[in-house]
């Protein structure tokens, strides 16, 4: 006899997880299921050389005592157990252009911020505090930033367009480029991009910057605990093949691909949306729904090559740097020239845990289309699921690696001889860990000319099937994480998850 659950969610990105366990927190009966050997989706780490490396989160922000993640994990019971670092406060990112060795801070604190560009563009002080003002101002227009108030998009928010809104705060060239500098973080589109995607994502670092002392897997194991002492399941090699249907157009089950069977009253698709529309079938839905969102594009993918240090041998940095090989790639980062490439990266050290002096690895992200690795699509390479993908492939990683150091030693003239051993992941590695059908790294483009366009309701035309994750509506681990108390609240009511967010508000407040 098949076991019916309350709730089943299909994948376990963060999306996935956090509206398991807030559901399991009201009682409800919750299955997981997850295709892959690790749960966490862009949570996951991997390990070589007994060093933990990152795929995808490098550094949270919001995250300091009354800040909305911090909020977020304190009700989620995972906050206390949570292992991080501060970031350098006077700089946690820095922005780096071509061959100018000033580095340019974005630090935390708006008023500290201000003061830190200030030093560089004194004349600009009154425009980056208008900066910063708006910044606060678009965050606090959208539904759940804050945890409850406001329930609706203010549209004329949405239309902001990130170009015009920057041009009109400063005519510096180079402090718009500055200020745009961590653009990595929502795929380099600065031009088309609704600001509101830029000022979610910066203006959380800008309150507190931290790193996971032991990789972002630690989020997902500890959100996974939680569940477990709730009485949840959760199932990895689980690849969920087939939704079952019953007369009302209501599904009652899905079926895995290696031919279990699970029945709920309810279901939440935490995959890519592309492949939930494969498994609800498209006659189900309708066609005006399916033509936008087959028509939405793909943000870029990346190549990241990891290093393990000898050690002694580079000093350890508690920031982040943006590099660009000029100005005016900030404006479209993820646009490159092939045999140009790298333009531009993102690197990251790992503190050594016996010399805290020094760094035991480096991490260094770069854009890299699909295409590129498109000769090698036919084959996938996960722990679960693992083919060679050939001579060919790996001569093509060296190449990119090499040219990748190539980019860094213009940084670090040492660095080759300060190498241990090199590891790379290409949009394949993204593609078949993550789930993205290019191995997209941020769901889908938001354009300020049409951003309903890429919005999604997570309650769809299926009437027990809900939508949570980041290919809807907002990425990162702030933007997963409200999206999945949207996503609850529609199963839930409003009401009550405003109701359990004000009480954890009120406790706050009452042990100041």
């Amino acid at each position: 006899m098949k076991k019916e659950f309350d709730i089943l969610i299909i994948g376990s990105g963060l999306g996935g997880l956090v509206s398991a366990l807030v559901l399991a927190k009201e009682g409800l009966k919750v299955c997981i299921l997850e295709k892959n050997n690790q749960f966490g989706g862009n949570l996951q780490t991997f390990s070589r050389d007994k060093l933990i490396f990152d795929t995808g989160v490098h550094y949270l922000g919001g995250l300091s005592e009354g800040q909305n993640l911090h909020q977020y994990f304190s009700y989620l019971g995972i906050i206390d157990e949570l292992q991080i670092h501060k970031m350098d406060e006077n700089g946690y990112d820095k922005i780096t252009f071509g061959e100018d060795k000033t580095e340019y801070p974005h630090a935390q604190g708006y008023e500290n911020f201000v003061g830190q560009l200030s030093e560089y563009f004194p004349e600009e002080k009154e425009n980056l505090e208008n900066y910063c003002e708006e910044l606060q101002r678009v965050c606090s227009q959208f539904p759940r930033y804050n945890l409850v108030g406001k329930d609706h998009y203010n549209e004329e928010i949405l239309h902001l367009n990130t170009k015009r809104f920057i041009e009109s705060i400063t005519q510096n060239r180079k402090l718009q480029s500055v200020l745009l500098g961590s653009n990595f973080l929502y795929a380099g589109d600065s031009e088309n991009i609704p600001f509101y995607v830029h000022a979610l994502t910066v203006n959380s670092y800008i309150q507190s910057a931290y790193k996971c002392v032991k990789g972002g897997s630690q989020i997902s194991k500890l959100l996974i605990r939680k569940l477990k002492e709730y009485g949840a399941e959760v199932h990895k090699h689980s690849e969920v093949s087939e939704f079952i249907f019953n007369e009302n157009n209501s599904l009652t089950g899905v079926k895995t691909k290696t031919g279990k069977e699970y029945a709920a009253k309810q279901f939440i698709s935490n995959i890519e949306i592309r492949s939930t529309i494969q498994l609800i079938g498209e006659k189900r839905l309708k066609k005006s729904f399916l033509n936008r969102v087959m028509s939405w594009e793909p943000v870029s993918s990346c190549f990241s090559v990891y290093i393990v240090l000898k050690p002694h041998a580079i000093p350890n940095f508690n920031y982040n740097i943006y590099h660009y090989s000029n100005e005016e790639m900030v404006w479209n980062a993820y646009r490159y020239k092939k045999e140009l490439w790298p333009e531009t990266y993102m690197l990251s050290s790992t503190q050594s845990k016996n010399d805290p002096d020094f760094a035991e690895s480096l991490t260094i992200i770069s854009y890299m289309d699909f295409e590129e690795v498109e000769e090698w699509k036919e084959t996938f390479n996960t722990v679960a699921d693992e083919y060679e993908r050939g001579e060919l492939y790996e001569k093509f990683k060296l190449e990119k690696a090499e040219k990748m150091i190539d980019a860094l030693e213009k940084k670090m003239p040492d660095l080759r001889e300060s190498i241990k051993r090199i590891y790379t992941s290409s949009p394949l590695s993204y593609r078949d860990y993550i789930g993205s059908a290019s191995g997209n790294m941020y769901g889908y483009m938001k354009n300020s000319e049409n951003p309903l366009k890429t919005m999604v309701s997570p309650k769809t035309k299926i009437n027990n099937l809900f939508l949570t994750g980041q290919s809807v509506n907002m990425h990162g681990i702030l933007g997963c994480t409200i999206g999945a108390f949207n996503t609850c609240a529609e199963i839930l009511g409003k009401e009550r998850i405003d109701q359990r967010l004000t009480q954890l508000i009120n406790k706050d407040k009452r042990e100041k």
